[in-house]
């Protein structure tokens, strides 16, 4: 397949990418003008603004077999400093190339399948019970609430045009080389520091939630069984389907920096209405694809760790 992945120079794109062409897909990335985000290996490169209709609009000038939608506003802490923007780049900009690609069903070029990458955290608060994806959706953040109209935008193309959509909703990720604004790497990293300088303290936000994490290799992989076996019109959490107390998380990486040390609670760091429980079932994922997580949380966790170290 001829697929165009948005955001391709980014985190998880990294990792994509490589997949995807090792699959035997012919893959064209696009990455916004003057990003200096990493570029793996594609068959070409495009420019895309979400925000600007002339840029998706020639995006997918050329027919394409699959777009599978990364490109987003992705950090929650960016999301809350300009909410509109949030919703500008990841509702309006996602029903903007849902639109794209409509037309080019209607205009006879193909038939594009278009995998769009929500979010856990659209689910917000709830039980402390995995989330199902038929359950109501109360997100409490500006980014999931964007994530959200995305996944509606993206459902509204599909029952108005027939444009084929699949929606992901991944529950949270790491993996080596991804940014310290993320929890993993950003305590990894003030690990390494407090073992460098001979220190215990380590500034924190609040350890009480609990979240399910995934190595982002897992999560790829999940995309490309998704592009292969996904019934268009359904959503598909990507999740371990266990939960870690970030607390634990602590623990567990001072064990494998290798540092005695304590958090320390930096107001600086808190997050308001943060989501005290959020693991996600997967059910429906493994019954249609046979997804799942190849790699343990020891096992990221030691990547993420082992690769700041060099």
């Amino acid at each position: 397949m001829r697929i165009l992945v948005t955001g391709a120079d980014g985190f998880v794109g990294g990792y994509l990418l490589p997949r995807l062409a090792a699959a035997g897909h012919e893959v064209v990335g696009t990455a916004r003008p003057g990003s200096e985000g990493h570029r793996a290996d594609a068959a070409a490169w495009i420019p895309l603004e979400l925000d600007d209709p002339e840029s998706v609009a020639s995006a997918l000038a050329e027919p394409v077999d699959a777009i599978v939608h990364l490109a987003a506003m992705a950090s929650n802490a960016e999301a809350r400093r300009d909410p509109g923007r949030a919703w500008s780049v990841n509702a309006a900009g996602t029903a903007r190339l849902a639109a794209a690609a409509a037309a080019l069903r209607e205009a006879g070029n193909g038939d594009p399948l278009f995998l769009l990458v929500s979010s856990g955290e659209v689910y917000g608060s709830g039980p402390p019970l995995p989330r199902r994806e038929d359950e109501q959706l109360r997100p409490q953040s500006p980014y999931a609430a964007s994530k959200a109209g995305a996944e509606l935008a993206v459902l509204e193309t599909a029952r108005r045009t027939g444009l084929r959509v699949l929606v992901a909703r991944p529950f949270q990720h790491t993996g080596p080389a991804q940014s310290t604004r993320y929890v993993v790497p950003a305590l990894a990293r003030r690990l390494h520091d407090a073992r460098a300088a001979g220190q215990r303290a380590v500034r924190t936000g609040s350890l009480d939630p609990v979240r399910d994490i995934l190595d982002v290799r897992d999560v790829v992989g999940a995309y490309l069984l998704l592009l292969e076996r996904g019934v268009p019109g359904t959503i598909y959490n990507v999740a371990r389907g266990e939960g870690v107390a970030l607390h634990d998380l602590f623990d567990r990486l001072a064990a494998l920096v290798g540092v005695d040390a304590r958090p320390e609670s930096d107001p600086a760091l808190m997050r308001t209405a943060d989501v005290p429980y959020l693991v996600g079932d997967a059910s429906l994922l493994r019954g249609v694809t046979g997804w799942r997580p190849a790699l343990t949380l020891e096992q990221t966790l030691k990547d993420v760790v082992d690769a700041q170290a060099h």
